[in-house]
């Protein structure tokens, strides 16, 4: 879309939104959106690029990707490498960028007294960006680094397959991401410098007239007006149309195609995809979101109702996948069984009974309406989000939409042309389809191997009449059209609580639950969110019930989809999840039928049945999942490792999945009325909910599942009240576990490197977070861009039932994880240096970047929900935490810092505790036998049995002591 001169265009927003806006042009043809918001208590901003991996040159496949990679590095104007990335960190701000097909997105945020800086650090970017050689060759490592992480992704290797079978003259089939030999070999070998072709890829597509900037801040439009100006005018203007790739990436030959492959995890994965007309030409009528909605709908008579009543699927989803203004895809995934696997054709027989069932049923005006509305609240309700995500979205719909749709996009289809719907329907016929079918089953039978990820598959021809037949021959069932949505909210009025709360208030107590409330008094949205804790002491007292608890949260959610799918739809979400002392349930979305929801879920808990046919499913998906433990990321495994041995009565996956096998429907038949004979309910009612609706939701609960007689639960006895405690390392030692990754195929290593500091407490915590924000960037610009350990590299903090402390978390192909150890301790070493020189000036800005991050208001109930629920599960209860520890980082010294730094943190530290977790991909077996055989530095502890070690050490006491309920 050309950018237009600047003038006055009105820009639709939700009808609560308070924010002003402006579009300018520079005069350099750079398009603008200004966002003042003088509530905001940080900044932020996004420069969407247009250009992307389609225009990378032949024989430079990634080059796009690199250089996104490359402008972070320095400018003319700011020469100090990673000063940019340590200029946000350290004022309370993150940073990113990705490469898209046809764009490039850069964005940051930070506090608001740093924006303007930021704001011009973040231009040079797009200025004079220095591209040093020495830079180039590093950050070359760090994207192959990037690329073997995903090497063993599943998601990658299918995006990549689905490219690799479309036309070789179209860009789609490019590999974007790029490795060391598309930046570094093949280029070499054609005589090629990659950093001058990285120069000339800048200079060719980086022109202001193809970028579109949108800025977030507190101050007024017009200052912003002038901000902008002053920062961003100096971008050059070479005037370059923006790159178009017309025609569909599929020819003939790509069409009507059965292709299969051998993925990585346990699992069948069936993709069913059309190349249509992108739905961007006709967002207002939408026709990809009302067919995704009915195809991909879950409710009685659907697609995935029948699947699922026959066994064969487990998910399901439908919509529009990758596109572009000149081509699309509609696409329908659906997660198989092992019984489904074996009926493929049935499943896709099926999927094509529901097409021709919408072609004959016609396109519905009731059901469009339906969506219309669902969309028109979604949009006028919205909850307030962070900054950074509103400049990536708005920054995104600027080159494809309209000026007044900038903020909308296409989130409002809101035009009825059943004509428009139906060219898209017409277009999912058996003669344009494609299929993708992933299953271990098709391991030694595939005779083809894709280049980029060396994914084994191949590829069959099939006919529009073989789909027939199999349309023909699929089971008969009754496949019908959705209901009206009861769940659609039509009440948005607003609660008014005369008493403003500030904090949580227990407003009711029994011996069967307790309950917290908080009445919105902020956000003003006819929303609500519910928690209840199921505190169940049998839930857990065994590997069986665990495994039996976890099923029972599965089939309770299976159960409930049929009818609480419309729920879903119409903004009214729910989740129950296994925890640490039984299951929990949420639910949150509008307020106005929350009740029937919840009424609906505690009577399918009180009635629960299990159902064998559903048991066998899902203990199926269970199994995979344990199975597919050890095909996750190493440094996932490493974290894996470090949880189970601090964590108290945790439980291996290979005793899960063992004791799974042996378990029965009539085994969990047995156990849920023993699971629920005990039970204690922590509830938390927030939002739009006054407190007499609250009083009485509890109530209703306790009546459905105490009361009666014979009652589904009783209380807890005072000794069965539950809780988890975490480990406590012994002062001065150094712990080492270290083993083999699981997966034999993955040549990554990874280490956790764990610095174990105190059980919570307001002071030290403050010191610790301090300490984590001002080493963070030096972690990641140390390891990651200089030393190029590799591109996973992080320092975090770490909670484990509220003992704190720091983690580094590095994967690596290119060193061991036992070289990346002693690198770690040497980075400490450095480290201490620079915390020493730091200035009083430089250590109260870090002290008021922390200040302000928790000073930073939520922007909505779910933000509020997450701090204050965090605050009452872990039996804390300091609903001022933040105000507290706000208090003491303003009179917190230097000195303060270094003192505990000293003296936990240190090499050599008087009062440090480390545990360093070691998991070794194929490419470093040969350290890990050379470190068994060769013995250890006798300053290390070796961890040989997990759970003996575990034994070995005392507990620290736990948090959760309110009412009684502490573990004795």
């Amino acid at each position: 879309m050309a950018v237009e001169q600047e003038e006055f265009v009105e820009i639709v927003k939700s009808r609560f939104d308070k924010r002003e806006y402006r579009r300018v042009v520079l005069k350099n043809s750079l398009q603008v959106l200004l966002i003042s918001d003088p509530d905001t208590d940080k900044c932020a901003a996004s420069m969407d690029v247009c250009v992307g991996s389609h225009s990378d040159p032949e024989g430079l496949e990634g080059l796009a990707h690199f250089l996104e990679h490359m402008l972070f590095y320095a400018s003319e104007k700011y020469p100090e490498e990673d000063s940019y990335s340590k200029f946000i960190t350290e004022h309370g701000g993150s940073t990113n960028a990705f490469t898209g097909s046809e764009n490039t997105k850069y964005f940051f945020d930070v506090n608001v007294d740093a924006f303007e800086e930021a704001l011009d650090r973040f231009a040079q970017f797009f200025i004079k960006p220095l591209m040093s050689p020495d830079a180039t060759m590093r950050e070359i490592k760090a994207v192959d680094s990037e690329h073997q992480k995903n090497l063993l992704s599943d998601t990658s290797r299918r995006h990549q397959l689905q490219k690799h079978l479309s036309s070789e003259g179209h860009p789609f089939h490019k590999f974007d991401t790029g490795n060391w030999d598309t930046l570094e070999v093949l280029p070499k070998a054609k005589g090629l410098d990659t950093r001058d072709e990285l120069i000339k890829f800048y200079q060719d597509h980086y022109s202001a007239n193809l970028m579109n900037l949108v800025i977030y801040a507190k101050d007024d439009i017009d200052k912003l007006h002038a901000l902008v100006d002053d920062k961003f005018q100096a971008i050059q203007n070479t005037d370059r149309n923006r790159i178009h790739f017309p025609g569909q990436p599929c020819l003939s030959e790509h069409l009507q195609i059965l292709v299969k492959s051998v993925p990585i995890k346990e699992g069948h994965i069936l993709t069913v995809i059309w190349p249509i007309v992108p739905e961007i030409r006709h967002y207002k009528e939408g026709p990809c979101r009302y067919l995704g909605h009915l195809i991909g709908h879950e409710g009685k008579g659907s697609l995935f109702h029948i699947l699922k009543s026959l066994g064969w699927a487990l998910t399901l989803c439908a919509g529009q996948s990758d596109w572009s203004m000149d081509y699309g895809f509609f696409g329908v995934v659906m997660n198989l069984t092992d019984a489904g696997h074996e009926h493929m054709q049935d499943i896709v027989g099926l999927l094509f009974k529901y097409i021709s069932l919408l072609q004959i049923s016609g396109v519905c005006q009731w059901i469009f309406h339906e969506l219309s509305s669902i969309c028109e609240a979604e949009f006028h309700y919205q909850d307030k989000i962070a900054p950074l995500a509103d400049v990536v979205n708005i920054s995104s719909n600027m080159e494809i939409y309209p000026i007044k749709d900038w903020i909308v996009g296409s989130s409002l289809p809101c035009q009825f042309h059943a004509h428009i719907i139906r060219m898209v329907l017409d277009q999912l016929t058996p003669d344009n389809v494609r299929i993708f079918w992933e299953s271990k089953n098709f391991q030694g039978s595939t005779d083809m191997i894709e280049p980029w990820y060396g994914t084994a598959f191949s590829v069959e021809n099939i006919s529009s009449s073989q789909i027939k037949e199999w349309m023909e021959s699929s089971p008969n069932k009754d496949l019908h059209m959705p209901e009206p949505n009861i769940f659609i909210p039509t009440d948005f009025s607003l609660k008014n609580e005369e008493e403003k709360i500030v904090h949580p208030v227990l407003l009711r107590k029994s011996s069967c639950s307790t309950l917290w409330f908080k009445p919105d008094t902020t956000f003003s949205t006819p929303k609500a969110c519910l928690k209840i804790d199921f505190s169940c002491p049998h839930a857990n007292e065994s590997s069986e019930a665990e495994e039996m608890t976890y099923i029972f949260t599965r089939l309770l959610m299976d159960y409930l989809n049929e009818y609480a799918y419309y729920a879903q739809v119409a903004g009214l979400q729910y989740w129950v999840s296994h925890t640490n002392t039984g299951f929990q349930l949420t639910i949150e979305g509008y307020n106005h039928k929350l009740k029937i929801l919840l009424e609906a879920v505690i009577e399918k808990i009180a009635k629960f049945e299990v159902m064998p046919d559903r048991f066998d499913v899902i203990k199926e998906v269970v199994m995979k999942g344990h199975q597919n433990m050890k095909f996750q990321q190493p440094c996932e495994q490493a974290l894996y490792y470090c949880s189970v041995m601090l964590q108290e009565n945790s439980r291996p996956w290979v005793e899960q999945l063992e004791v799974l096998t042996h378990i029965l429907s009539e085994d969990l038949s047995r156990f849920i009325p023993k699971m629920l004979s005990r039970a204690f309910l922590e509830c938390y009612v927030a939002g739009n909910i006054e407190c007499g609706e609250a009083e009485l939701m509890v109530m209703q609960l306790e009546s459905m599942l105490f009361e009666g007689q014979s009652p589904v639960c009783r209380p807890l006895y005072p000794s069965q009240h539950l809780s988890r405690r975490a480990v406590k390392l012994k002062t001065g030692a150094n712990y080492l576990f270290s083993t083999e990754g699981l997966n034999p195929s993955d040549e990554n290593s990874a280490l956790v490197h764990y610095i174990q500091v105190h059980q919570d407490d307001c002071l030290m915590n403050v010191k610790l977070q301090l300490l984590a924000l001002i080493a963070k960037e030096p972690v990641f610009h140390q390891l990651r861009s200089v030393e190029q350990l590799g591109y996973v590299t992080a320092l975090r903090l770490r909670n484990d039932f509220g003992v704190l402390g720091l983690q580094f978390i590095i994967q690596s192909t290119v060193k061991s994880p036992g070289h990346i150890d002693s690198r770690v301790e040497e980075f400490l070493k450095m480290f201490e240096s620079k915390l020493y020189e730091m200035t009083n000036e430089e250590f109260k800005s870090n002290a008021k970047a922390l200040i302000d991050l928790k000073l930073e208001k939520d922007k909505n109930i779910w933000e509020e929900t997450r701090f204050y629920w965090s605050e009452i599960s872990n039996g804390t209860l300091k609903f001022d935490r933040r105000e507290s520890e706000v208090a003491m980082l303003r009179q917190l010294k230097k000195e303060d810092l270094l003192d505990f730094f000293e003296k936990y943190v240190k090499v050599g530290g008087p009062k440090k505790k480390t545990l360093s977790v070691r998991v070794y991909g194929n490419q470093h077996l040969s350290d890990y036998e050379a470190e068994k055989n060769q013995g250890l530095d006798p300053s290390l502890v070796q961890i040989g049995d997990i759970f003996a070690f575990q034994r070995s050490r005392p507990l620290y006491g736990s948090l959760k002591g309110v009412n009684g309920r502490m573990k004795l």
